[in-house]
């Protein structure tokens, strides 16, 4: 189409500047630095009369408006650098920048591309920003949500118009939602659609013919909402509990900070209910209506300002619609927020636990505002609510409001300080939720738990109480941890309150691990877990200390963010909270030896050899009595199921379940029933009833050419394995024969992976490159040589998911292994491509110790090298050993998320331990080196 080169625009806005956008508040820097009206008019009448056609003169209107877009984008992302909270101001000028944008694409598409001298009736369209745009709160990549608005069927005019400045908007790197619509139409899928009618209920006049756009107005206020705010908050509410089911709960510690729980849209949904019902156009206005108080609103307004702010710089981080807050983000967010190092913590922890602390604060806010939509009727009783509808009898102070617990007098509930706990313990004994209005009056009156109060006899019981009584400890705790009751009575716990524990092996933060082990053990006492935990089960059956073990779980990570051992300051805490909540001196000494040595257990069945006597003998020691044992397993086991959904498994189970059956004999039938000579008897006596139908003289060699530590170390089953694995080698008589036999151990989680074959220097290495190149994680290996020459290694392994491997992949496996233990394939030049830190690791700081254990076995020395975990590690460290001449008899791998401790037994080349200084720095530097060299390839 050839352009009227000259002739008079038709303006479609009766502003005198018709790109001129509409000023929605103070922005983050002089508006003429985001969008300036008269020079882009300007730019764009002298583009207009250069131009000869539409296709040049779109071009040339790109051109302008990508300039244009570049500088404000920039003005607006250099502002926010100085102001790195102002995040309402930064909202605005984006869509301020937007506005302008998308009035110059129309301004032009309508008066130069496709211009009507005399538009017909028909041939009208307005504009209108719809959804967050809408609302004019838009992040530095939000989506730009437009509705075309006609007022009959859509004319082959506005289908010009539409496509052209769409064109514009695309060209310019925009991402447009778009919608083309008559007014009927808007009322009819508004009626059938809440998400559309989610939409048109922040629509926003953007250009165009503004009375179309008050048409839309008064028919989706008659017609649509009028009338259905139940059904609206209703399918709010049902969207708010879905997108909660599917991105997890508050404290997950990569949270979506736009749909996780107490998030931005748990706060947009909030106000879309309150526009709804109350026609509010601002979260202000529900302050004069009596839904939120002062102090409210300026929680809600901080929290949206806190939570606008982190998303915005996860998208000018990005370079793109960033959500999920993951932990490579949250490093750099907090460095652009100005969080810093500080007393033990880093500054990325200090920032995530204001994060989660707002979050709170969002899940608060929901709750207080849905409580005034049911006294009003707006939204109806929950489900099982309505279904029981008897009543639960109270106590006198207590009444129930829509099916929950509230305060009759509360003047006369505060006269009273302990009512604070009686309050919880009234909602547990019922089973009924705490109204909101009770929530505010105790979270207003938090002074009033003072040293008195936490010293009075009667607070102390019923908080105990509290734990021991009802059998859901975590909902109580929970509540008052929320509402800031729990920190007030314990002032102590006050710190660990939302904070996160920056590394990828914890799910949750201080305080929700430790409420998620109590609501382990309540579990477990409740006879849940049986089957997943026979010993700690039988533990509670046969009968324990619960008031010691529930308060030493409540207290056993209250030292963490210190620079100090959380253990060893743990301790020192209990030493003087224990006794405070109404211990006796026996009890609340035994609250504090379990908080410093609640990871002994966890360190000594993961870090170490269980089969050597040695590792039981000094865990017995440690412990002293089965009373203590029991304590500390049943913790262990709770603390380690409490750091996240998948974290326990059977691998862990096999190693608690086999050191507590083992210290258990030894402390009660003596430590002479742990010598290697009485396991070994054992094992050949198990060996030879297993292979029944085997010649004596067979059976007789085979049991003669290992040393002790090969009977104590493994299971019947591999034994049985190897003794076919070395017959089949002798009869064969091959140098180079290799045996390999995988076998799923579904028992614990993992896949066996057992290897025979003549010894020689640097196997253990070459067996450990093999694995690595087929992605399997090695969490334990052992290796043993025979008196006359082979040698039989064997490894425990899993999958990238922690499971062992499926039995249609094991051919593969062993023909791929086979390959590399051949030469066929060199694994160290294999690896270069596979051996690689994830982007979202990278942020952690995991720095490498490097200890040397003569005491822990009788046999050999025990090197621990505690580091950053990578697929390539293992294989790094053991050819580092082995180009070393050491000795490698097994390796016992514990993985943390990012950080893995891996725990070498070995002796020197003449059969010794490494006591000499000098050798074990020469031996740690040369580790050191391999895990230097091995990151820097892998962080190519």
């Amino acid at each position: 189409m050839t352009l009227p080169h000259k002739a008079s625009p038709v303006p479609v806005s009766e502003e005198p500047n018709p790109l001129h956008p509409a000023l929605p508040g103070d922005l983050i820097c002089d508006p003429a630095a985001v969008f300036d009206p008269a020079a882009v008019l300007g730019q764009v009448m002298s583009a207009v009369d250069r131009s000869t056609d539409n296709t040049t003169l779109r071009a040339e209107i790109v051109r302008i408006l990508r300039e244009v877009q570049s500088a404000g984008r920039a003005a607006i992302a250099e502002s926010f650098t100085e102001k790195p909270f102002a995040a309402r101001p930064l909202t605005r000028s984006y869509t301020y920048l937007t506005d302008g944008l998308v009035r110059t694409a129309l301004y032009v598409a309508s008066a130069h591309m496709h211009r009507l001298s005399n538009p017909t009736e028909g041939e009208r369209i307005a504009v209108l920003a719809v959804g967050g745009y809408g609302r004019g709160e838009m992040a530095p990549f939000s989506d730009v949500d437009l509705l075309f608005l006609t007022p009959y069927k859509i004319t082959a005019w506005a289908e010009s118009v539409i496509e052209s400045m769409l064109y514009i908007l695309w060209d310019l790197r925009l991402k447009v939602g778009h919608a083309s619509r008559t007014i009927r139409d808007c009322v009819r899928l508004g009626t059938d659609d809440f998400t559309i009618r989610t939409a048109m209920l922040e629509h926003r006049f953007l250009a165009g013919h503004k009375p179309l756009a008050d048409d839309l107005d008064r028919a989706l206020t008659t017609e649509v909402f009028k009338g259905t705010g139940r059904d609206f908050v209703e399918a709010k509410l049902s969207e708010r509990d879905a997108r909660h089911r599917k991105q997890g709960e508050r404290y997950v510690v990569e949270p979506n900070v736009k749909e996780g729980k107490g998030g931005l849209r748990d706060l947009q949904s909030l106000f879309w209910i309150a526009k709804y019902i109350y026609g509010v156009q601002d979260a202000a206005e529900l302050v004069p209506l009596g839904v939120f108080t002062r102090e409210e609103f300026a929680t809600f307004t901080q929290a949206e300002e806190f939570l606008w702010a982190v998303r915005s710089h996860m998208h000018l981080i990005t370079g793109r619609a960033t959500e999920q807050l993951t932990f490579d983000l949250q490093v750099e967010v907090a460095e652009r927020m100005g969080y810093e190092d500080r007393a033990g913590r880093r500054g990325v922890e200090i920032f995530m636990q204001k994060y989660f602390r707002e979050a709170t604060r969002v899940g608060d806010l929901t709750r207080f505002f849905l409580t005034k939509l049911e006294a009003a009727h707006v939204k109806s009783e929950p489900l099982l609510e309505r279904i029981f509808r008897r009543k639960p009898k109270v106590r006198e102070s207590y009444r129930v409001v829509n099916n929950r617990l509230d305060v009759v007098e509360p003047d006369a509930f505060l006269s009273d300080k302990v009512n604070m706990l009686r309050l919880f313990e009234e909602a547990l004994r019922t089973g009924m939720l705490i109204h909101p209005d009770a929530m505010r009056l105790v979270t207003a009156n938090l002074h009033l738990i003072d040293d008195e109060m936490r010293n009075d006899k009667e607070a102390r019981r019923i908080f105990l109480d509290l734990l021991l009584k009802h059998g859901n400890p975590e909902r109580a705790l929970r509540r008052m941890n929320e509402l800031g009751v729990l920190a007030a009575f314990i002032p102590e716990f006050e710190p660990i309150v939302a904070m996160m524990q920056f590394n990828m092996y914890h799910s949750y933060t201080v305080d929700e691990h430790t409420i998620q082990c109590i609501a382990q053990l309540a579990q477990i006492e409740k006879g849940e877990l049986v089957e997943d935990l026979p010993i700690a089960s039988g533990i509670l059956k046969e009968g324990i200390n619960r008031k010691v073990l529930y308060v030493a779980l409540l207290l056993h990570d209250i030292g963490k963010g210190r620079p100090e051992d959380h253990s060893i300051l743990g301790a020192q805490i209990a030493r003087k909270v224990a006794p405070r909540l109404g211990l006796n001196k026996t009890d609340s000494e035994t609250v504090e030896w379990l908080v410093r040595y609640h990871l002994v257990m966890s360190d000594m069945a993961q870090k170490r050899d269980i089969a050597d006597p040695r590792t039981v003998r000094d865990f017995a020691k440690a412990v002293q009595t089965v009373k203590r044992l029991d304590l500390l397993t049943v913790l262990t086991v709770c603390d380690i199921r409490g750091v996240g959904p998948t974290t326990w498994n059977n691998w862990k189970a096999a190693l608690i379940r086999g050191l507590y059956r083992q210290t258990r004999r030894a402390l009660e039938g003596g430590m002479e029933a742990l010598t290697r000579e009485n396991r070994g008897a054992e094992a050949k006596k198990a060996l030879r009833e297993a292979l029944p139908d085997w010649p004596k003289a067979v059976l007789k060699k085979e049991t003669a050419r290992h040393y002790e530590p090969y009977w104590q170390g493994l299971h019947v089953t591999a034994h049985v394995d190897f003794a076919e694995m070395l017959r089949k080698l002798e009869e064969d008589a091959d140098p180079g024969g290799i045996e390999i036999r995988l076998h799923p151990d579904e028992d614990r989680d993992a896949t066996r992976a057992c290897f025979a074959m003549a010894d020689h220097p640097g196997i253990f290495a070459r067996i450990a490159g093999a694995l690595a190149l087929v992605g399997a994680n090695v969490v334990d290996a052992r290796s043993y040589t025979t008196k006359d020459g082979w040698i039989t290694d064997a490894f425990w392994v899993q999958d990238a998911e922690g499971r062992p491997f499926e039995a249609g992949r094991l051919e593969r496996l062993t023909k791929m292994i086979h390959k590399t233990l051949k030469g066929e394939v060199v694994a160290r030049d294999a690896l270069v491509s596979r051996d690689r830190i994830k982007k979202r690791e990278k942020a952690f700081n995991v720095p490498t110790h490097i200890t040397f254990d003569n005491d822990g076995s009788d046999i050999y020395t025990i090197i621990e090298v505690d580091t950053r975990d990578r697929p390539g590690l293992l294989y790094d460290l053991a050819r580092a050993l082995a180009a070393s001449n050491v000795y490698v008899a097994n390796a016992v791998i514990a993985t943390y998320g990012e950080q893995v401790v891996d725990s070498f037994y070995v002796k020197d080349m003449f059969g010794l331990k490494y006591h000499s200084e000098a050798k074990q720095r020469t031996l740690e530097t040369r580790l050191r080196k391999a895990i230097t060299e091995g990151a820097e390839r892998a962080a190519k």
